[in-house]
């Protein structure tokens, strides 16, 4: 072991107190520092922290930006979502390949360059992407690939690779990035001009208790997709024994398709922080933790600033804005490339420096989260709509939306349109009017929720968004004339088997095998009784797994099964000659043939 490694993994470990719980980011800096995470480190990380040695090499195997071997000094991530693919990312791929003479999960003989291809970076409405170390690269060709190599071989140095900034504060000193926010259509709640702490002082000025009060009467549900009312939730935590509570923001949207956390952190993050703050002084917390995907680390520093600057006004930190006794901070907690850790529990444990693991529930975060305590977790697009109920009042906030939701929604649209990005809509809109929106009246099918949602078909076009009809976290992937409905579906559970944390047995093998006989259909190989182990099998994973991905993995074939079943039935075949479609017999005959010589007399 050299002195060199020694010193700086024991520094970094230093750094953040030789905290266990902060064990995500003492692997981080070691990542970053070397390239990856020997054994060596694992074991010194192990000692310092007072940890077993498997609990960090967990960790360090678990999150896709980790790696126990060597990577390059620059790591190209090449996003390969449905949506890229759409785009031509194969075809960016394979300028990738005869440029650096390696494939995915490969790196270049002399070290310095490593390819992988991940399954979403947070830009589908400029596809297709790719992740060059933590520089988001947009709108790539063939031709801009091989550019890229080019430049990279000369000066191995990914930030030189954005030549212009995209709008707002993507041009930020503290971002400096190539990234466009298409803001579409910006509505009167989350893209409102921001009025810089009066929501706090609005909420300072009342008890914690009517504030949540206040959220209760607005009817606030939270934007993350499942909907559950956000004052409840506030009020059972406040409610629950501890002696300390926490305030978490989840702002890991890694479903194919969802991008709008990225724009609001980039444009409205004091927004953002304000409703941590708020949420805090209705708990009693005094922590919150925005946790940051991964994908999103070109961000931090700009997130740091943004809160550094809080403190210094006062809207953080000891007696805020002079309310003596309120005392609230937030950390930036990273994530390491883990779609689980959207899951909250699984967000959870990864902020307690574990594996992204879903937690067994009851009990709940409100009940018993982060460290033990009770905890609320809420996402990015809810912290904004609760600043903006303590600004203008719940009644502005309820005179949009629809009965059961009210408000507004963001909507992350991409796919075949002509005007991919983010829509602020009122809920209630029905599905036909924001393709109109978006440029995609043509779609033959519409991902309404990212892949954990359903595939709608064109009679469906009148459903309304909206969390008593079709509820969504955001995404709306658009499939305009000559998709494939059945390829769209093998797409997603191939994110799904990918992206399981495996723990249990329904979602880490039921997947695959939804898949496989998804491919024996798309292939002609399928019959009817397929279709019904489809949908039984389906039911089953939903059922019986122990999480929300296991438990809505299995939607992007029983949403086709139910709405475009004909494609299904067009495609299987009974039985006739007693022998299975899935059994090729001239296949299987094949090498006696070459050694005979001769045909069978048989099967012809």
């Amino acid at each position: 072991m050299s002195q060199s490694l020694q010193d700086t993994v024991q520094q970094i470990c230093r750094d953040h107190q030789n905290d266990r719980g902060r064990l995500m980011d003492i692997v981080t800096g070691v990542q970053a520092k070397f390239g990856y995470v020997n054994q060596q480190a694992i074991d010194l990380i192990a000692k310092s922290v007072n940890a077993p040695r498997v609990d960090v090499e967990s960790v360090v195997s678990f999150y896709a930006f980790f790696s126990p071997t060597p990577k390059g000094k620059v790591t190209i991530r090449l996003c390969n979502d449905i949506i890229d693919r759409m785009h031509g990312s194969a075809r960016s791929a394979q300028a990738f390949f005869d440029d650096l003479g390696i494939g995915f999960g490969e790196t270049t003989a002399d070290g310095m360059i490593s390819l992988e291809s991940v399954p979403c970076i947070g830009l589908s409405d400029q596809a297709p992407a790719a992740l060059i170390n933590d520089v988001p690269v947009t709108c790539l060709t063939s031709d801009s690939a091989h550019d890229i190599v080019a430049e990279l071989k000369t000066h191995m140095d990914p930030q030189k690779l954005v030549k212009s900034f995209g709008d707002g504060k993507n041009s930020d000193p503290l971002i400096r990035s190539m990234v466009r926010n298409n803001i579409r259509q910006p509505g009167p709640i989350i893209f409102s001009p921001c009025v810089r702490g009066e929501a706090i002082k609005k909420a300072l000025s009342i008890s914690p208790a009517e504030v949540i009060r206040a959220i209760k009467t607005a009817r606030l549900r939270g934007r993350g997709g499942a909907g559950f009312p956000t004052g409840i939730k506030w009020e059972f935590c406040r409610a629950a024994e501890g002696d300390r509570k926490y305030v978490l923001c989840n702002a890991d949207e890694g479903e194919p398709g969802t991008f709008k956390d990225r724009v609001l952190l980039t444009e409205r993050a004091d927004r953002v922080f304000a409703g941590m703050t708020i949420a805090g002084y209705a708990l009693g917390a005094e922590e919150g933790i925005l946790y940051l995907r991964g994908e999103y680390a070109y961000l931090r520093t700009y997130l740091e600033d943004v809160l550094t600057k809080r403190r210094g006004d006062g809207l953080l930190g000891k007696d805020i804005l002079g309310k003596k006794g309120f005392n609230f901070d937030i950390r930036i907690q990273m994530g390491a490339g883990a779609y689980i850790c959207g899951e909250e529990t699984s967000l959870i444990s990864s902020c307690e420096g574990l594996r992204g693991d879903p937690k067994n529930r009851p009990p709940f975060p409100a009940q018993k989260g982060y460290l033990g305590y009770p905890s609320v977790v809420n996402n990015v697009e809810t912290f904004c709509c609760v600043t903006k109920i303590l600004e203008l009042g719940p009644a502005s906030f309820n005179e949009h939306g629809s009965a059961g939701s009210s408000g507004t929604k963001l909507l992350s649209i991409a796919g075949d349109c002509t005007t991919p990005g983010v829509f602020e809509v009122d809920f209630g809109i029905t599905l036909g009017e924001v393709l109109k929106l978006a440029g995609a009246e043509n779609a033959i099918a519409v991902q309404v929720g990212g892949p954990s949602g359903q595939l709608v078909s064109p009679k469906d076009y009148g459903r309304k968004i909206c969390f008593d009809d079709l509820a969504t976290g955001g995404s709306i992937m658009t499939f305009g004339p000559g998709r494939d409905v059945l390829k769209i579906a093998q797409c997603f559970m191939e994110f799904f088997i990918e992206e399981s944390c495996g723990y249990c047995t329904p979602c880490r093998v039921g997947n695959v095998l939804l898949k496989e006989r998804l491919e024996q259909i798309a292939a002609g190989r399928g019959q009817p009784s397929d279709l019904d182990y489809l949908q039984d099998l389906g039911e089953t994973i939903k059922t019986t797994s122990r999480c929300g991905l296991g438990q809505t993995s299995p939607n992007p074939i029983l949403s086709t099964l139910k709405n475009f079943r004909e494609v299904y039935e067009k495609l299987v075949r009974p039985c006739e000659d007693g022998l299975l479609p899935t059994f090729d017999i001239h296949a299987a005959i094949g090498q006696a043939k070459r050694i005979t010589g001769r045909e069978s007399v048989v099967f012809k």
